[in-house]
């Protein structure tokens, strides 16, 4: 403006060009700048150095009346220097909806009950509302590396609103010397109560955050992204939303872990920046953010050093070669049952994940080489993409990503498959082999959506599995159900929106919080809230059994369980079905006129068969299903990337979550 003519110098703070003269040793000194910042300062202090203004045409005359509210003579320019119009907040909010439809592509059993989606509504939420939202991203962002956990004050200031709350109790602080009386701790324990239930929804179960992992969500952007799906299925919000999510969670020295509180690795790093890159950022943007990432993976050898589920997802988007993975062999689905290294032995997670992966890459499939691709090749890898030798970069790891060395056995195998029955099956006749695997594949995939109303098991297989269906057919129906699916794994907090490990906690919450509150002997005062809950855990049990013949499909008996979150998840687990039965039983003991009827005699019948079917012959109790293979086998897994995810031999743990 001022270079223009419509504007004065003494309405500019000064950008003295002096400031290069001060010895390099200050901090102040303009070279120690961000080089974006230094080189536009330079040439700005130049010009301000020099006061240099353009010819005064009739043009400039003109906008000196047409751009102020007084004559240009009177205007202050002192007082200008400094002003500046605040921008207000975005003037809307998100909103948490509850067993809420809205799609004729999603598929039901119990009228969406437990469903928990984020929307994004631009004609919500006052000046005040909108403050308090920014507020609270602008202090997690600003104590993000001392609490990298979010607190859902989000949910809670909906919540507040929605289910206002006045507790008339006292709020009691004991000091070192004070006595702790029964009226002490029940008014404690009503408080609490009181201020909890104020947090269910109205279907009766408690929503809140599943998220932590930092490897989900760069499955989801790349699929989208492959498909032509991405500005679809994520409105400008949502991106603006995952962006923020992951800049929060950038660790300190530039890269991000395998979850929000773990070390920098190359899988975390590499596909986070992938992502970033995805939704619109640039090699150098996020304020150096970007820059210092591309740094650590370079200083870290690379994106070749990523790990097996990295290749895979590189190959997918077209950053990495096929030739640098070692082989998912679809055929695997042909074998016999009785030998052990068939896939339908697997832990239910692992085979839902390895089996849309194994069609993937028998499809060999590679998405649209972008301009971003291309740029990726080059941004990602210390040599030319070119001269990367793709063999060797098959059993690469980098150090801060191996949790266990490749035993020998495995590269032997691998190596094998690679070198020697891969190039068999790509050529015919051996192509019909890999055709008719990829076919069974399939089949497979198909079930599972089915089975879960296109949720999926977990969050990896839900994404393998839409690419998968759009892969066979892009304009398919298969992958049309599995779109509005996607919002069920969203949760947004103050820390920005992240990929849940599940669509939710919600019945072990539930079921739990009901437990606790019975324990009190404060049933009859917290009627209403234990009603819902009570409603929400007789409308989450599974009621039927998957279809068809279960051993064919490698499922086991669900009829009566309980899934970690919905119905419609259609996966019950032991441990879940225990919770959910011992919550009901406990409510059972209470009058239908405070919690509601009690649960069927059937269906506690149906819940004690589920949990009785899943006790291995050792005594103890498996999760989803029956022991299937042998400990000897988790030499085969993908233990460089999670050392708990292998075959299940007992009740399992999941580390990552």
């Amino acid at each position: 403006m001022v270079v223009l003519g419509v504007f004065e110098w003494s309405g500019n703070n000064p950008l003295p060009p002096q400031m290069w003269l001060l010895p390099y040793f200050l901090p102040v000194h303009p070279g120690r700048m961000w080089c974006h910042c230094r080189m536009v300062y330079l040439p700005m202090s130049y010009i301000y150095g020099k006061r240099f203004v353009g010819p005064i045409t009739p043009t400039v005359l003109s906008l000196r009346k047409e751009l102020y509210s007084c004559p240009y003579q009177q205007i202050d320019w002192n007082r200008a220097r400094n002003e500046c119009k605040v921008l207000p907040p975005d003037p809307a909010m998100w909103r948490l909806k509850i067993a809420q439809g809205g799609s004729p592509w999603l598929k039901t059993t119990n009228n969406h009950v437990g469903r928990q989606v984020w929307e994004f509504d631009p004609n919500m939420g006052t000046a005040e509302e909108i403050a308090a939202v920014q507020k609270v991203r602008e202090l997690f962002r600003e104590h993000r590396f001392e609490m990298k956990h979010s607190a859902d004050l989000l949910m809670r200031l909906q919540f507040a609103k929605d289910n206002p709350l006045e507790i008339n109790l006292p709020n009691i602080k004991l000091e070192d010397h004070d006595d702790v009386t029964e009226e002490v701790v029940l008014t404690s324990v009503r408080r609490a109560i009181s201020c909890y239930s104020t947090l269910q929804a109205h279907d009766g179960h408690w929503p809140g955050d599943f998220g932590g992992p930092m490897f989900l969500m760069p499955g989801l952007i790349i699929v989208l992204s492959v498909t032509g799906a991405l500005n679809t299925v994520l409105s400008p919000e949502h991106q603006r939303e995952i962006r923020r999510y992951l800049y929060n969670h950038q660790n300190k020295d530039g890269g991000w872990g395998l979850h929000i509180e773990g070390h920098s690795t190359m899988f975390g790093s590499a596909l986070t920046y992938v992502s970033l890159r995805l939704l619109g950022e640039g090699p150098d943007d996020g304020d150096g953010a970007m820059q210092t990432a591309r740094t650590w993976i370079l200083d870290h050898g690379g994106a070749t050093a990523i790990t097996s589920w990295g290749k895979f997802w590189l190959s997918v988007l077209g950053v990495f070669e096929w030739y640098g993975n070692n082989p998912l062999p679809p055929e695997m689905w042909l074998l016999p049952y009785f030998l052990p290294v068939h896939p339908g032995r697997m832990w239910c997670h692992c085979r839902m994940v390895y089996l849309p992966m194994s069609y993937i890459y028998g499809k060999r499939f590679v998405g649209p080489i972008t301009p971003t691709v291309l740029s990726l090749r080059k941004e990602l890898y210390a040599c030319p993409y070119q001269q990367i030798d793709w063999n060797r970069a098959r059993n690469e790891c980098a150090k801060e990503d191996l949790y266990y060395p490749h035993p020998l056995i495995q590269d032997i195998i691998w190596a094998s498959l690679h070198k020697v029955v891969e190039p068999v099956l790509m050529h015919s006749p051996g192509s019909m082999l890999r055709e008719k695997a990829l076919h069974i594949v399939m089949q497979h995939i198909h079930y599972e959506d089915e089975s879960t109303r296109y949720i999926c098991i977990g969050p990896v297989n839900k994404v393998l599995n839409m690419l998968s269906c759009w892969i066979e057919d892009p304009n398919s129906e298969a992958f049309k159900l599995h779109l509005p699916r996607v919002y069920d794994y969203l949760w947004i907090a103050e820390d920005g929106m992240k990929m849940q490990g599940y669509n939710g906690s919600q019945l072990w919450d539930t079921a739990f919080t009901v437990q606790a509150i019975i324990s009190t002997d404060l049933s009859e005062e917290y009627g209403p809230t234990l009603k819902r809950a009570h409603d929400y855990i007789k409308d989450s049990q599974v009621l039927e059994d998957c279809p068809g013949d279960l051993s064919f499909w490698h499922r086991h008996i669900s009829k009566g369980g309980w899934t970690f979150c919905t119905a419609d998840h259609g996966w019950p687990v032991s441990d879940c079905t225990a919770e959910g039965l011992m919550a009901s039983v406990l409510l059972s003991k209470i009058s239908p006129e405070i919690v509601g009827e009690p649960l069927c005699a059937g269906r506690i019948y149906d819940a004690v068969n589920v949990i009785l079917s899943l006790m291995n012959r050792d005594g103890g109790f498996a999760a989803y299903e029956l022991t299937r293979s042998y400990a000897w086998l988790e030499v085969s897994t993908c233990k460089c990337i999670f050392p708990c995810l292998q075959f299940l031999h007992g009740i399992f743990i999941f580390t990552y979550f």
